[in-house]
């Protein structure tokens, strides 16, 4: 994907994989947001990763924290980065989800 003008990316983390999905379910109906993928850290931290533009990944990123504290779960972080610079691209490729190990 290459960024252009109107494009950005919106992240969650929070701790386990259950407040992680269903966050990421959220995000992905609630704006024209494209998933990236996820990263889980050995600590249980799980980042879930859109695209899109920047109102669909402010939606969605508003929807997702919902989601987690629906759960009584934490959102340990969450951020929409507008115009990010395509250096980032670097970053994000490795967490896609065409790139995870198979179990």
């Amino acid at each position: 994907m290459r960024y252009r003008g109107e494009q950005a990316i919106g992240l969650i983390e929070t701790i386990g994989m259950v407040p992680a999905l269903e966050a990421a379910d959220k995000m992905l109906k609630a704006g024209d947001v494209r998933l990236i993928g996820y990263e889980n850290t050995a600590s249980g931290y799980i980042s879930i990763l859109v695209e899109g533009d920047v109102a669909a990944c402010e939606a969605a990123v508003a929807a997702g924290v919902k989601a987690v504290k629906a759960l009584g779960a934490e959102v340990y972080n969450s951020v929409v980065i507008a115009r990010p610079h395509p250096s980032l691209k670097k970053i994000t490729d490795k967490y896609t989800v065409e790139k995870l190990l198979p179990y």
